[in-house]
Order: C-alpha cells, then sequence, then structure tokens
C-alpha cells in the first residue's frame, strides 16, 4: 500500500495526537483515562451529568460513527445497542471498564487505518450520507477526542474535593 500523502498523514497523526499519542498541550483522551478505576469512572459531579465512563463510550461511538462513515459499514454494528450517550455497565466492575476501554482503542484503530488508506484528495469530499467533506470529519473526530480528555480532567479534579 502507498504511503499516504502530506495531508492524510497530518490527519492521522492529529487523531494519533488527540488519542494516545503524546501532545504539547497535556492529557489527550487515553491520558485523561489513564489511572481512572471503575468506581471512579462513574462518579459524577451532579446528577444528570456525565461520568468519565460514558464520555468514553461516547468517543468511542463518534468515531466508530466517522469509520462507518469512510468504510460503508452498515448502521447499528456498534457493539453497544443504541447511539450517542451510553449508561455505564449495570456490573461496575474493573473486567467491564477494561473492556469499555478497549473498545475505545479499537474503534480508533479502525477509524485510524480508514482514514491511512486515503488519498489527499479523498479529504475534500463529502462521505456518503455525511453533509460535512472528509476531512472536516476527520479533524472533528480529533477535536471531539481533546473537549472530552478535558472534561474528563476537569471530573479527576472535582472528584478530589
Amino acid at each position: 500500500m502507498p504511503s499516504p500523502g502530506p495531508a492524510v498523514a497530518q490527519l492521522v497523526a492529529l487523531l494519533d495526537e488527540a488519542c494516545e499519542r503524546p501532545s504539547w498541550h497535556g492529557p489527550n483522551l487515553r491520558g485523561a483515562l489513564r489511572g481512572l478505576r471503575a468506581a471512579g469512572a462513574v462518579w459524577r459531579p451532579a446528577p444528570e451529568r456525565h461520568c468519565a465512563w460514558e464520555i468514553a463510550v461516547h468517543a468511542a461511538y463518534w468515531k466508530y460513527a466517522a469509520w462507518r462513515r469512510l468504510t460503508g459499514e452498515k448502521r447499528g454494528s456498534f457493539a453497544r445497542a443504541g447511539s450517542n450517550w451510553f449508561p455505564p455497565a449495570a456490573q461496575r466492575r474493573e473486567a467491564r471498564w477494561r473492556e469499555d476501554q478497549a473498545l475505545l482503542q479499537t474503534c480508533h484503530e479502525r477509524l485510524r487505518a480508514a482514514v491511512a488508506k486515503l488519498s489527499d484528495g479523498d479529504l475534500l469530499r463529502r462521505s456518503p450520507g455525511g453533509r460535512e467533506t472528509i476531512g472536516r470529519l476527520v479533524r472533528g473526530v480529533a477535536a471531539h477526542d481533546l473537549y472530552h480528555a478535558g472534561q474528563i480532567q476537569l471530573l479527576k479534579r472535582l472528584m478530589q474535593k
């Protein structure tokens, strides 16, 4: 497979820095989740507010949704029933928390692989069923990860009070 063009390579790097690779600004999404145990991942600052566990699965879902748009995969193939926001597992055990973190990683890897297969020219076209260009979709996923990384960092600080 040929190397991705410079614009695609930059987007792959952006996805990685927002999710799992070191970045200049501080913790990325996986860095924000690092060290959180299941009990901390379900902590809420107030009723009706999201917890880190919900945010992690939400981020996985939107990586999946972007991947699905890029690959044409059918709707409804996400690992959890529903869409957008998912409650933490009923049994909030460490093993289930690790499974949901692994889901986030799997969704990231699938999206990353799909983006790496694109040409620079692909970034300017609309994804099937999408309103935005593919380039904007991918940049949006990275921004989404960083937004939620900040939320999780704030939740961790609030938990300490």
